[in-house]
């Protein structure tokens, strides 16, 4: 198993300095990691870092907390994916998956597919933290249905983060023809190992020359 192409090499505080995200980059060469995670403020920059290399440009959109309209989101993942995003990872309405809006849901994670337009694969975020597992079901199966490529557990910067339960859920609710990425709270090799024994085929976190240093 080639870890490192598992790994999100991801930087999305707030205070993240141009020299940090340069550095995230460069990380991110040295180890051969899947993407490199940032903000949509740097992605045209990370775009340009990372030419030439086989890792990812990746962007998180209406970050963190999902609460925009989709005709925003599709917005903001059409311009991202100008910029030279590869990978688009966005948060879905939560709100409208605890009223059970599952209309709205869809339009929500249709509207970033359609602007993609298949351009870069896209991850929608569901935040397990916040639902119960029914609703993770459910939002995985709109997810799958709608044409995303993956379903990510989590933001990072709620009140948890990814847990074996919640990827193995998951994993089940999207078969094995989509991908699952277990983010948040992944500071270890061990712990990412075990997620992707779980059925993760991606990691986001923040800890990945750390977890390399140890393999």
């Amino acid at each position: 198993m080639r870890l490192e192409k598992y790994i999100d090499h991801t930087l999305l505080k707030p205070d993240a300095t141009r020299e940090q995200i340069i550095q995230l980059c460069k990380e991110a060469r040295k180890y051969g990691f899947a993407s490199v995670c940032v903000n949509s403020v740097w992605i045209a920059m990370v775009a340009g870092e990372l030419n030439g290399s086989d890792v990812s440009p990746c962007v998180v959109i209406s970050f963190p907390l999902g609460a925009a309209t989709p005709q925003i989101k599709a917005a903001e993942a059409a311009q991202v994916v100008k910029l030279g995003a590869k990978e688009v990872d966005m948060v879905i309405n939560i709100g409208a998956v605890k009223d059970a809006d599952w209309e709205l849901v869809e339009e929500d994670i249709k509207a970033v597919v359609e602007a993609i337009d298949g351009q870069a694969k896209l991850k929608v975020i569901i935040e397990t933290c916040l639902l119960t597992d029914e609703e993770k079901v459910h939002v995985c199966k709109i997810a799958k249905s709608v044409g995303a490529d993956y379903v990510k557990t989590s933001t990072g910067f709620s009140t948890g983060g990814a847990t074996i339960e919640d990827v193995r859920l998951m994993r089940d609710a999207v078969g094995n023809d989509m991908g699952v990425k277990a983010s948040g709270g992944i500071r270890s090799k061990e712990e990412g190992l075990n997620m992707i024994r779980a059925g993760a085929n991606r990691l986001g976190t923040s800890s990945g020359c750390k977890i390399m240093e140890t393999v």
